[in-house]
């Protein structure tokens, strides 16, 4: 598939950018990011107009990068300011400066073939930096396409086999899923309640609950780049009050910003944030180590995966099942996104369990917009 490229996508976080020039590769297109002495991300492309060298192997001369081969001079807006041997500068002596919005934890980039328009918001994940959630995250290079991790997080039914001990029971790939889908903003939901269940070291560890679980998992998919797994965790028979009051619940954000790198590398970018424990430092600890550790076994998995498929002739015929109606509708969105270019797309909203409909997200309202299409409860 090829890549949406009149879209914003995550290029580190903002704790990644800073006076070190930092390469990332994006759509296949070397990027440099640094900030200016006054704080402001920048992003260029990284190579010199001379000779191609990489200006993420250079260095900073005040906000200016100074090109480590041969000594062309870059502004932050790209311009070349300086050239060896001669005070003319060359009209064409410049590089491409990439639109940059640091939001929510993160630096976005726009690599598009146009400038970002007012109908390209960036996706929300207000909980990232929001100061009543604490937050653990990371990042990881993948060896595989980016679409095989949207088909990975959007079915989660494999965190059953793949991620048993941590994250995953037998009864998340027992329980029935809900799907629906917004084709006109290009978001994918997809539901699974669990009204008594086994409680995972995952949250067992975090929560410090001993016994079985209501278990929610509401997973909401902006294409092409952002992924929030609403997770709700109580022991069993703990539900919202009528009024919508959820305190003696436990509230978790699943974020994942999903980046192509090449056509066949992807930067993962996982963060968990929660309402409870904020100042508990064993707490992050534990969710730090055990989110890591399920995401480096999906990107072993899907390491894999990208092999065996890399390896394999044109015209396989994969068998699809009801747990694949929210891949599937994300494997749609993204051939139009591909195919048609932007779209508008509304702000990530707030998750559909009462205790953030109360305030606690940050977000708005997750059922705005039009255009929403359910695509059915489905059986395991």
């Amino acid at each position: 598939m090829p890549f949406a490229r009149n879209q914003w996508y995550v290029a580190a976080y903002g704790r990644d950018v800073g006076r070190e020039l930092l390469a990332r590769t994006i759509l296949g297109e070397p990027l440099v990011l640094y900030r200016t002495e006054q704080g402001e991300a920048v992003a260029l492309a990284d190579r010199c107009v001379h000779r191609r060298y990489p200006l993420s192997e250079s260095h900073l001369d005040g906000d200016n990068i100074v090109c480590g081969y041969h000594g062309f001079t870059y502004e932050p807006g790209g311009a070349c300011v300086a050239v060896p041997g001669q005070k003319r500068i060359p009209r064409t002596a410049r590089v491409r400066s990439y639109p940059v919005v640091e939001q929510d934890s993160f630096v976005w980039v726009w690599v598009g073939d146009r400038e970002p328009g007012l109908s390209d918001s960036v996706p929300r994940a207000p909980w990232l930096a929001n100061p009543a959630w604490r937050t653990v995250s990371g990042m990881e290079p993948l060896d595989a396409r980016y679409e095989l991790l949207v088909d990975n997080l959007l079915d989660l039914s494999h965190e059953t086999y793949l991620h048993g001990g941590y994250i995953g029971t037998p009864e998340v790939a027992e329980t029935p899923i809900t799907t629906e889908v917004d084709e006109e903003a290009g978001i994918v939901r997809v539901s699974r309640r669990t009204d008594d269940a086994a409680c995972p070291p995952f949250y067992a560890e975090s929560t410090g609950i001993t016994g079985r679980i209501t278990r929610w998992q509401d997973i909401e998919y902006s294409a092409p780049c952002l992924y929030v797994l609403h997770s709700r965790i109580a022991p069993v028979g703990v539900l919202p009050g009528p009024d919508g009051e959820d305190d003696d619940a436990f509230h978790v954000e699943v974020v994942y910003a999903i980046t192509p790198s090449t056509e066949t590398t992807t930067y993962d970018f996982w963060a968990v944030a929660r309402d409870f424990a904020q100042d508990d430092k064993d707490v992050s600890r534990v969710l730090h180590e055990l989110n890591r550790t399920v995401v480096m076994q999906d990107v072993d998995a899907l390491t894999v995966l990208e092999q065996v498929i890399s390896s394999e002739p044109e015209g396989y015929q994969e068998l699809s099942i009801n747990i694949d109606t929210g891949g599937l509708a994300a494997r749609r969105i993204l051939e139009q996104l591909c195919s048609e270019g932007p779209r508008p797309r509304p702000a990530t909203g707030n998750p559909p369990h009462a205790a953030h409909a109360h305030g606690r997200s940050g977000g708005a309202d997750a059922g705005a917009g039009s255009g929403i299409r359910p695509a059915g409860a489905t059986t395991p």
